[in-house]
């Protein structure tokens, strides 16, 4: 069977996404490995330390960076992340200061959703399961 062990974000700047991702969105830092001037960064929400984990990933190709500035440029997010309830982690991260494209859609027949600046390059949404 093969399953997600690894996902990744490339972010302009790892000491920032590491703040970013840890103090804002409540991550845990996992492995944290030096690697030619970088780190191998991985971070794991805090009750799940065997979740699959999030690469934050230096930008080091140009065309990775071009690749990204067209999605931030567009508003388009790099990636979706999970949780229960989007208006409580909306409303949690605002408090925060994280900064949002728009207040999130309503629920439906697709999941409730609101998109966030990563502050290193990304729009990330959020999104939560349809009701059942």
């Amino acid at each position: 069977m093969i399953r997600v062990v690894l996902t990744s974000i490339p972010v302009n700047d790892q000491a920032k996404a590491e703040k970013f991702y840890t103090e804002k969105l409540g991550f845990v830092v996992k492995q944290k490995v030096p690697v030619h001037g970088m780190f191998w960064l991985t971070v794991v929400p805090p009750d799940e330390p065997n979740a699959p984990e999030l690469v934050l990933e230096p930008q080091g190709f140009e065309a990775a960076q071009v690749y990204y500035k067209h999605l931030y440029d567009n508003k388009i997010p790099c990636t979706a992340l999970g949780c229960d309830n989007v208006q409580a982690e909306y409303d949690r991260l605002t408090k925060l200061g994280v900064t949002f494209l728009a207040p999130p859609t309503p629920g439906g027949e697709f999941p409730a959703n609101a998109v966030f600046d990563d502050t290193c390059g990304n729009y990330v949404m959020i999104s939560e399961p349809p009701p059942a």
